[in-house]
Parts: structure tokens; sequence; C-alpha cells
């Protein structure tokens, strides 16, 4: 029915656009308008680059039929002439969703509602969020209220679509004509095809409950819409249709902020999709990752007001990326066209769209040039379209879509006077009103007060001073009439004196009459106050942004302790160090390591090297760097719970380079983590192991030929027993092994077929598992309790398969000898117990006993705060235990390495392996031992010392943001309230939901 009714509305407004010829006419005569408007004697901006001085521009209908700088008069013209005038293009916004009201949430706050886990559609994809068969039209009205301050703003055409799902189907070219009908403003009834990350509103269903979860669905829609177009498919699908359908046309991708726009891009790469990109207004802090996804990008100016930074409390709460954002931000549209990245501006989430003028020249103080402002909104949403042609462009047959004004576009103090679109006039300010802005002495009989006018042409305001008492005041201004009532200076009388004059065109106000309170009439003067050249100059620069004065340095990342730019490899020879070998050398006393070409070179004493830069390790220690098995930092989603498995997701998507932890794990000796999946599900996501390359992209952190790892979980958590939800499988213990026998039956079959040649559809998630059979693919699991501890390592032997890693395993020592049997591995915590009640029977001597068995074992944090100690962790095995002091310190170095896969590369000190090291302070396993120098493949991340020049560094830059802040809020602009973002510290129970 949906579909018929969508049918049903395109064939109305089609036929519409071609039924007049033989519709009848009973308002009028049928004779058609045969009148050609010509405007002369304009200077002619037809794009952004070409102009024509003294030019004529002819317009019959809806189309420009002829531009030039002189050329016949054809029959029938109405001349108009121009003198003094610009003509532009009119602009183009690619993302809106004018005349569309978008769908609210369906759970209404209600968190205790059962979760929805099945689609709630027949004959769609089996998910709800994807909906390609959505078309704008069925939802479609136009909106002259708002239409108008688009007009007013210079905008002819806009783009708009239902802005509702992870595939919302497609939008629609509209152009804003007040005058034309629906069916006439149409200039494409599917136009672009759109997609985002976030959940549509009109569905519970909860996948994808997170980002990973949404970059994964994108990626079976894809290989299912394959699968369906080779017609291997068993029933019809209405949303994969529609898909495949729409293909050809522009795909354009909201994702909201640079990093998410990098993401899409590798969807898009991996599909051979060029998609465009809704950007965020940050494309300037990675502004070569920007460039190199080869997609032009559709920018926001919504750029950040000021904080209000008076109070100094207040102010210490705020970020210096916050504050960096601010200062930084209205340099985007510049910097993006100085790298050439194709790109146009819409008015998307701006507040106000009547403040797109103040924004845009704010970016053109901000380093835009006006040229590539006015292609940003004319030619390259036009190109974009494949409609160059037609739109953002004046020439024969385009579109009869103009502005006039009277000076250049974006200058402060330019008037549109009239905004044409589709040969219809829009009146944004009378063309023939004087422009009366400026300071004026009035003077009515003795008395004489200072007026400043403001605002617009035609809608003036006006702040009038007797000496320096503030009058209030009405002001109009219409047809050239000027009417001012000024109140009383006794606040407490009703008296107003009234004051009303024409004024002509060269300013000057005439037929002037003052009526005052008593009803005398008389005469006034208003004169203009006459700058000269020198102060109209001073203040042109005064009225310019303060910001400008000062633009934070762009730092790697983008934040407090940013690098202004990357660590480089060095040669580094570390003299004379207490060295933690963790190989048969164990630990050599006054021993000197060099490192080159980011790895260890040399292990001796008396070493040298040329052109090394020499490091004094007397009295220090030097280890492998740190690394922690079971970390959840760096990364923007951890759990992905809309079902019971989500092995088809991966935390390498959702890597997070700028997480300030990054910096502070480096500060406590950390330089390798396993970024870890949630426990939200019996079988979890993929695993990212990474490097703490501070400042790096997320993919130069990423291990090369990294090992392949899965979280599982076991106990509380998969089976919900605190979540308050009892619709999805499993709800036991018992339950949880009938699952993984179920999904591992259910790979095993899909990894025969595929062996065998045979046809099948491809699914990431059956992929996934397929490894795991295959020995492919390492599982970490979460797990207390001993029952299904030994559950788990009989089903994976059931299918000839180890588990690789128990982790948190606090019940390990109690199956110590089964586990070292099995071949797993335990990674736990120090002395961590009774946090719940699964972990009841948790005792601190649990790494020690497992380790005696010959288990190997780790120590890590599962937690952002921890992790920051981790060689405090390990020194509790120690007491816990007796564990000597290398083999305690192993817990966090090499036995991590090997749990992981590393160990040839990291987790010890070895000539050949990658130069991570830690020189510390003191002793390793002491309370009083910092990290002072955190070294990554030859290249210091983390340095003690100029930690400490940055956090002075820090507070310098901040005050002087601030001190910026404050002289624009004593401009008068508007501030924002300084306040504290809380992190979100994310570990194994976070449940993120997009929205």
């Amino acid at each position: 029915m949906k579909n018929l009714t969508t049918t049903l509305l395109l064939f109305l407004w089609v036929v519409s656009s071609y039924s007049q010829d033989y519709f009848p006419v009973n308002d009028g005569v049928k004779t058609k308008n045969t009148t050609v408007t010509v405007f002369t004697n304009a200077t002619i901006h037809t794009d952004a680059k070409n102009i024509v001085k003294n030019g004529m521009i002819a317009i019959q209908n809806n189309k420009i039929l002829q531009v030039g700088s002189k050329f016949a008069l054809p029959e029938n013209s109405v001349i108009i002439d121009l003198k003094g005038k610009h003509i532009y293009p009119s602009f183009i916004d690619l993302y809106t969703h004018f005349g569309v009201t978008l769908p609210k949430s369906k759970d209404n706050g209600n968190r205790n509602q059962e979760p929805q886990y099945d689609a709630s559609r027949e004959g769609y994809y089996w998910n709800d969020h994807i909906r390609p068969e959505t078309n704008v039209l069925t939802s479609f009205n136009y909106d002259a209220t708002k239409a108008k301050t688009y007009l007013d703003q210079g905008f002819g055409v806009l783009q708009t679509h239902f802005a509702d799902g992870i595939a919302r189907g497609t939008g629609m070219l509209i152009a804003l004509s007040a005058t034309k009908k629906n069916n006439e403003r149409l200039l494409d009834d599917t136009s672009a095809q759109f997609f985002s990350f976030e959940k549509s509103k009109l569905s519970k269903q909860a996948y994808p409950t997170s980002l990973m979860g949404a970059m994964a669905l994108l990626r079976q829609m894809y290989l299912d819409a394959d699968w369906y177009a080779k017609g291997m498919a068993d029933s019809k699908d209405l949303s994969l249709e529609a898909l495949q359908k729409n293909n050809s046309l522009p795909q354009i991708f909201e994702a909201g902020s640079r990093i998410n726009s990098l993401r899409a891009d590798k969807i898009g790469d991996q599909f051979n999709i060029q998609y465009t990109l809704l950007g965020g207004g940050d494309e300037y802090e990675r502004i070569n990752e920007v460039k190199n996804t080869n997609a032009t990008y559709i920018i926001p100016i919504n750029f950040p007001e000021p904080y209000d930074a008076t109070d100094p409390y207040l102010t210490s709460l705020l970020s210096l990326g916050d504050m960096r954002y601010w200062n930084q931000a209205p340099s985007n549209p510049g910097i993006l066209a100085k790298n050439k990245v194709p790109f146009s501006i819409t008015t998307y989430k701006l507040k106000k769209i009547a403040s797109f003028k103040d924004q845009i020249q704010k970016a053109i103080s901000n380093g835009l040039q006006p040229t590539d402002a006015l292609a940003a909104l004319t030619t390259v949403p036009a190109k974009l379209l494949g409609k160059e042609n037609e739109l953002g462009i004046l020439k024969k047959d385009a579109y009869a879509n103009f502005l006039i004004t009277d000076g250049e576009l974006f200058s402060d103090k330019t008037v549109i006077y009239e905004n044409w679109v589709l040969g219809k006039k829009h009146v944004v300010n009378p063309m023939n009103i004087v422009d009366l802005t400026g300071n004026y002495t009035l003077t009515v009989g003795t008395t004489k007060y200072n007026v400043a006018l403001t605002g617009k042409p035609n809608a003036p305001k006006a702040a009038v001073k007797l000496d320096t008492l503030s009058i209030k005041n009405t002001v109009s201004y219409k047809d050239n009439w000027l009417t001012l009532v000024l109140a009383d200076t006794d606040t407490t009388s009703t008296n107003f004196t009234r004051l009303t004059a024409r004024v002509s065109s060269d300013g000057v106000f005439e037929n002037t009459k003052a009526i005052q309170p008593t009803g005398s009439i008389s005469k006034f003067s208003m004169v203009k106050n006459q700058e000269t050249a020198k102060e109209s100059k001073k203040k042109e620069e005064a009225s310019k942004s303060i910001e400008r004065s000062f633009t934070s340095p762009i730092t790697y990342p983008n934040i407090a302790f940013g690098n202004t730019r990357l660590p480089q490899q060095q040669t580094l020879l570390i003299k004379n160090a207490t060295v933690w070998t963790n190989e048969t050398d164990r630990i050599l006393e006054a021993t000197d390591v060099l490192v080159k070409d980011g790895k260890i070179a040399a292990i001796g004493k008396n070493l040298k090297a040329n052109n090394a830069v020499s490091i004094d390790g007397t009295g220090k220690h030097l280890t492998a760097g740190i690394i922690d098995e079971h970390s959840h930092i760096a990364a923007a989603a951890i759990n992905e719970a809309g079902h019971n498995s989500s092995a088809e997701v991966t935390i390498e998507d959702v890597v997070q380079p700028d997480d300030i932890d990054i910096y502070r794990n480096l500060a406590g000796g950390v330089t390798s983590i396993q970024i870890l999946h949630g426990s939200a599900n019996p079988i979890g996501g993929r695993s990212a192991i990474i490097k703490l390359k501070w400042g790096e992209t997320a993919e130069n952190m990423i291990y090369d030929a990294t090992p392949k790892f899965i979280k599982f979980a076991l106990g509380e958590n998969v089976k919900q027993s605190n979540w308050g939800s009892r619709s999805r499988f499993p709800q036991s213990r018992m339950g949880v092994e009938q699952l993984y026998m179920d999904y591992f039956s259910r790979a095993k079959n899909y990894d025969a077929k595929k062996k065998a040649g045979l046809p099948y559809r491809k699914d990431l998630e059956m992929e996934t598992l397929a490894e795991i059979l295959n020995g492919e693919r390492f599982i970490s699991c979460h797990s207390y309790v001993q029952s299904e501890i030994n559950m788990l390592m009989k089903v994976a032997e059931k299918f000839d398969f180890r588990i690789n890693t128990f982790t948190h395993i606090l019940e390990g020592y109690k199956v110590a000898d089964k586990m070292a049997k099995h071949g797993v591995g335990g990674s736990t915590f120090s002395d961590w117990w009774a946090y719940k009640f699964e972990v009841n029977d948790a005792i601190p001597y649990n790494a020690a006993i497992m380790h005696n068995e010959g288990v190997t074992v780790a120590i890590n944090s599962d937690d952002a705060e921890m992790s920051r100690r981790l060689n405090q962790e390990a020194a509790k095995s120690v007491k816990y235990g007796g564990i000597s002091e290398e083999d305690a310190w192993k817990f966090v170095t090499l036995n991590p390495a090997k749990l992981l896969h590393i160990d040839n590369r990291v987790g010890s000190i070895k000539v050949g392996k990658d130069a991570d090291l830690v020189l510390w302070t003191e002793h390793p396993l002491s309370v009083y031992a910092k990290a002072e120098k955190t070294i990554i493949e030859g290249a210091v991340y983390f340095d003690l010392e100029q930690d400490k020049k940055q956090r002075a560094a820090i507070a310098t830059e901040k005050n002087r943001l601030a001190a910026l802040m404050i002289a624009e809020k004593n401009k008068g602009l508007k501030t924002q309230v300084a306040k504290k973002k809380e992190k979100q510290r994310l570990e194994c129970e976070t449940i993120e939901t997009i929205h």
C-alpha cells in the first residue's frame, strides 16, 4: 500500500507538470506569456570565476535565454536597468529536510521496555533501519515561511530528504518559488540517495546499538544487495531492489564529523562507492586524510559561539580542545579550499537560517576566498547533482535563478535586493530603498540626540541617546518613509515624541514632522555624521572578528598534549641503564641499548653509534613497553548489544586516535593494547590491537599484519541478569552453551559450502566464526565461574580448536590445571573481587596459582585509570603468591605479547625486535617509579620533561583564548555557558546507543 501511495504521488506530480497544454483554464486566458525580461547594465557573475561587466541577461518563463555584454533585444522585451548592480547565481543547499516533518523516537524515553530484536516490516530488509525505498515525496509539504528565510539568504534550490535511518532513501530537488506549484518547483524527484550511521526513529529494533554495528550493517547490506541482484535470494526484498535502483544516483552520507567521514569513506572504498560526505566542520584537523578520501564534502558552517570566560573557575573546566574548536573552526572552509578539497556549503545545523550570511563572512575573514565561497554555494553542488548546465550558473538554457545585489555579494554592507527563482521575483529588500545605517545627529527643537541606525535596510533598528541616557524608541521604515517614536526621559511618563520624514534617494530627510506630547507640530533635522577615510578604515578593522588576532596552532591530535609535529624515529643510544630484557639474559646492570630504524639494534656495554641521540640511563631502569591485553580506551564504541552474536563488527572500525587516555597510558609506560569488544553478548565483536602512537591516525596505530582476535563472554552479562530484559536468548548459562553449539555448527556448514565452491550468501558473521574454526582467529573470553570456563573449553574441543585467552578468569585458580592442559592463557586482575555476585570467590592469589600451573598469565586493566599503573598491578603478584620480580614484570610485558601473538615483535628487549621501550626513574615495580620516556619503534611518544613544558604551554594558551572570548563578549556577541564535558569511561558493561 505504501509503494502504491508513493507511485500515485509521483504520477500526480510528474503528470501535472506535462498536462498544462490540454488542461482547461477557467481563471483567465489560456494564451501563453511570451514576455522576455531583460536586465541591462549589470555586473554579471556568470559563475564563481567569470564576470561580464556592463552585461545583459534575458530570461523567459523559468529559463535564461541569453547572457552577454551586448545582444539584440528579443521581441516582447521588458527592460530593467540595473546600473551599478550585480547579478549572481542563486545558492544551492544539498543537505536539508525542508518541508519534511521528521519522526520522533518511538521509545518515549522508556528504558525499561523490552527491546525489539526482529524487523517489524514484511517484504523489506531484515533490519528496519535500512530504508532505501523511502521517497521524500510521500512526506513533503512546501513550507512557504521557511522558504522565505532561505530566499532572503540567497538560496534558490534546496535538496531535501527524509533524514531518518541508516539507509534513508532518495531526496528531491526543490526550487523555492512562492508563485509556482509543486509540480513546477520539483526539479528532480530522485536527486540522490542518502545514508547515515543513525538508526530510524520509526522502529524500535535494537540492532545496531553502536557505531561499529551500523558500519557492519551497511557492509552486510551491500553484500546482500549483490547476492539479491544475482537472483540468488529466496524471497522478494523491496529494500534491496530500491537500493540497486538508486545506485546510479549521487550517494550522500551524513557522517557528521571528520573521523566518521573517514569511516564512511572506508566502507565506500570497500564497495567501490564514492560517497559525498556531510562533514562536521573539523576537517582542518587532519586535512591530508580528508583530501585522500577523494570525496566531495558538504560542510556546515555552524561555528561555535565563544564561551563566557569571565568566571575563572568555570573557564578552568573548559578543555583546550573545546576552546581551540571555537578559535579554529571558522578557518575550516578556507583550509579545505586551499588544499583543493571540493566542498559545498550547507545551512544544516544552523540554529537560524538568518545567521547564514554572518557565518559566511566569518569564514571569509578566516581565510576563505569569496570566489571559493560562491563556488561552494553554486557550481560545486550543481556539479555533484549532475546539473552543472542548469543550476549554479548563468548561461543559456540554465534555470533563471539569480540574485540582484548592490555590490560584491559577500561584502559586509552588501544588500541582496531580489532573488529570482524559475524566473519569478522574490523581493528581499526593495531595490529603491535607501540604506539608512549609520550614526546621526537628531535635533528636535533645542534638544539634540545621537541616533545609531543598524540592521537591515528595510528593517532598521535604532539606538537613541540623549547625552549618556538611552532613550526607548520604536522605528519603522517603509517606502522610504521613516517613523521614529521617542519615549520621554522620565521613565514613569507615558508621553512620546513622534517623528516622521521622507528619505530622498541621496539619504536626505525631507518633509520632516515632529509631534510633541502636547500636540504641537514642528520640523526636525537628522543629519548623518560623516566619517573620515581614516575613521572608516579604523572602524572596518575593528569590526573584524577579534579571534583572528590569534589562531591556535593545530596539533596531532588537536587537543591538550598534542604534538606540533608527529614524533619521528631516531637513532637512540640509552647508556648505562639497568635493562630488564625478559630474555635469558634476564636483568643486565649498567648496560647500553642502541635503537636504530625503529628496532633494537644492539645490547651491550660501552656501545657507540654515529649521530645517535644519547640518553643517560644511569640509576634508571629500561624495560620493554607495557602491553595491556584487555583495554577499552581509544574506542568510539565498545559493545554491539543488538544481537546475541555480533561477530560481524570490529573495533578496528571505531579506533579513536584522539582519546586523551592514550597519552595518559603512555605516561604509565603502556605501548600496546588490545581494545576488546564488551561483554554484552556471548559472541562479541572483533578486537583491535594497536600501538599507542599518540597523534597518529587510527590506521597507523593498528598493528600491520595484526593477529585476528574476537571477544566472547560468559556469565551474568550475556544472559542479561542485570539488564531487566527477558526477551533475548540466552537467559541462562545452559542457553549460552547451546548458542555456541548452534553458531559453530552453522559456521561449519557455511565454511564447507564455501570451500566446496558452491554458491553462498556472504555473511560477515559466519565468515568470522569460520576463521575461528580454521585457526585463523583467536578468542579472548570474558569469564568468571569455573563451570562455564570448563564448558567453553569443551565446546572448543568439540569443534577442534582452542580458546586462546580467558580474560578476568577470577576463578581460574580452581581450573588452572585444566586450562594448562587445554593450552589457554589467563589474563586477570591483580586483586579485584566481590564487585558482583559471580566474583565472590575471587582471590588475589589467582595469578600466582595459574602461573605455577603452567598457564601463561597476564595482568590487565579493563579500566582507563588502572591501565596507567599496570606496573604497580604487576607488583602485587610479588606480594600475593611470591612471584619473582622478573616473572611479575612479564605479566604486563612478555606474557600479554605471547597471548596476543605479537611476542615476535614486542614484549622483551632483544636485538631485532621493535624498539618499544620505557625508561623508568626507579625500579619499575615501585610505587615511586615514573615513566621518564616512552618509546615506540624508536620514536619518543612521551617525555617527562616535555610533559612539564606542555602543561605550562597549555595554561598559557587557555588564558590567551579566554581573553579573546572575554573580548568577544565585551563586543556584545552572544556567548555559551562554560561547563565541563564529562568523558565517558568505556568498560566491558558499557552499552552505547546510537540514535
